[in-house]
Parts: structure tokens; C-alpha cells; sequence
């Protein structure tokens, strides 16, 4: 039964607790259940969110295959070392 959710992680990245137990048709107890076993054995990452849609706030739990890093943003990053300029201008 875990598998289930292992693999549905694995195709579709990090997901509500509620859209896991839509898809693979689930009780919501059932997939926190399992949810908190596959946490506890360090197979994936939960954590507690808010996202607002539509005006309306969302409550749940937000997960993710432990070893999915989050792909890096685009752009300069902070802390970046400064360059010196090349040309002796005197």
C-alpha cells in the first residue's frame, strides 16, 4: 500500500495530502496514516501548509520523496563573490 504513494510521489512531485487521497481514491485518515509511516522510516518529507486559492485558505499536509531535491531557482543567487574589474584605468 505504500508503494502507492511512493509511486504516485515519484510521477508527480510534491503534493497536499488531499490531492494523494483524491487520486489514488483513499480516506483522507488512511493516507495521513501512511503518510506518517513512510515519514517515520525517512521515505519522504512532510511538513504543515497554508496556500491561499482562489481567496480560499488551504490547510494540509505537503509531501515529497525524501532524496527529490527542489529543482534551483533561475537568477543570481545572494552571497555571490564580486569581480573585479579587469582594466587598469589610470
Amino acid at each position: 500500500m505504500h508503494n502507492r504513494i511512493l509511486r504516485f510521489l515519484k510521477e508527480h512531485g510534491e503534493k497536499l495530502d488531499a490531492q494523494i487521497a483524491r487520486a489514488l481514491n483513499m480516506s483522507m485518515s488512511e493516507v495521513r496514516n501512511q503518510m506518517s509511516q513512510l515519514s517515520h522510516s525517512h521515505d519522504i518529507v512532510c511538513c504543515k501548509v497554508t496556500r491561499f486559492v482562489e481567496g480560499n485558505m488551504i490547510e494540509g499536509l505537503s509531501c515529497r520523496i525524501s532524496c527529490d531535491e527542489p529543482s534551483a531557482t533561475r537568477g543570481r543567487k545572494p552571497g555571490g563573490s564580486v569581480i573585479a574589474c579587469p582594466l587598469n584605468l589610470d
